[in-house]
């Protein structure tokens, strides 16, 4: 029999669509959509920032690298999704971070929440965000120093971030101007609204994530953000201070860790928005959109099911119950 006519008839599980998106270049796209962030991030507190982004990459994609050679396991850095866990943990960072503490943060990213539990895709949280968590409760010290931004006026090294001032006065002193072009203190890349938004725009356009996730975290932020101050600035305020672009657009939308259908990714994205209000209106921490990640991570089972159990009725009900 002709080889090609043999080969023609090999039957395999679907799906059958062939497309040119693998995995590699679905991280080196976000990868590219963060680069706005981390160029303005460079032009608003100085070179170091690249230092912290190289370091970060090189560190997580070694830190896999060891784990897959000391477990005979195939190499996987090539996916790229170890490097971006490091450029995401690195623009999570103040840029005076010390780098060794960083690289202890790549090592839990990658070790523990991701290869332990059995590499991409099997991970039950984003990899970026618990190791940001992890340093905040390590070095809790360093991750809340923030410096002062290259075009700041005045002669202070380290300032309050605008979130931290509102937490302890309850003023909002930071122009929407400023937090929208990134002019303000914070962690290297959640200060420029502006970079992100450009982010985020380029992976819905490329269809990379969906904007079911982005729009319901950034909706639900700023309408309580309007209800609790009474006036647009506040919800403004609310969703370009802080980590709320970047969480929304680059950790949020994580595939492996997100909803799968489409009325779970809505609930998703509002309860990161609510519980996120929530911490930064009544508790004593000025941040919460990393820890409102993670704990919509952890129920990301949980509504796959309903969402599933919801759809399948719903057909039914469509098809006369059959």
């Amino acid at each position: 029999m002709d080889k090609k006519f043999h080969t023609n008839l090999i039957v395999s599980s679907s799906p059958h669509i062939v497309t040119d998106a693998d995995t590699t270049r679905l991280m080196g796209t976000v990868i590219l959509a963060l680069c706005p962030a981390l160029i303005a991030s460079c032009y608003i507190f100085g070179i170091r920032v690249l230092v912290l982004a190289i370091v970060g990459m090189l560190g997580c994609v070694a830190f896999e690298a060891f784990y897959n050679a000391i477990t005979h396991k195939k190499q996987t850095v090539g996916d790229l999704s170890a490097a971006l866990t490091g450029l995401l943990l690195a623009l999570n960072l103040p840029s005076n971070f010390p780098i060794w503490q960083e690289l202890c943060g790549c090592a839990f990213a990658i070790l523990v929440v991701k290869s332990l539990f059995g590499g991409l895709g099997k991970n039950f949280a984003n990899p970026a965000i618990a190791g940001r968590i992890f340093l905040f409760i390590s070095f809790a010290s360093n991750m809340s120093t923030w410096p002062t931004t290259r075009l700041d006026a005045t002669d202070a090294v380290t300032g309050a971030t605008p979130l931290a001032v509102f937490g302890e006065t309850g003023a909002m002193e930071t122009s929407i101007k400023d937090l929208f072009l990134g002019f303000t203190g914070g962690a290297c890349g959640e200060v420029c609204a502006l970079a992100l938004l450009i982010g985020g725009i380029f992976l819905i356009i490329r269809k990379v994530i969906s904007p079911i996730i982005p729009c319901a975290f950034i909706g639900t932020v700023f309408i309580i953000g309007c209800i609790s101050s009474g006036s647009l600035t506040g919800g403004l305020f609310h969703i370009f201070a802080g980590g709320v672009m970047l969480g929304a657009f680059f950790m949020a939308t994580d595939y492996v860790t997100t909803p799968k259908l489409p009325l779970g990714q809505l609930v998703f994205g509002i309860g990161c928005g609510l519980i996120t209000m929530a911490i930064r209106l009544l508790g004593s921490y000025p941040e919460g959109v990393s820890f409102s990640i993670l704990l919509m991570n952890l129920c990301v089972p949980l509504m796959n099911r309903l969402s599933y159990k919801f759809y399948c009725s719903d057909a039914a009900k469509k098809f006369g119950g059959k």
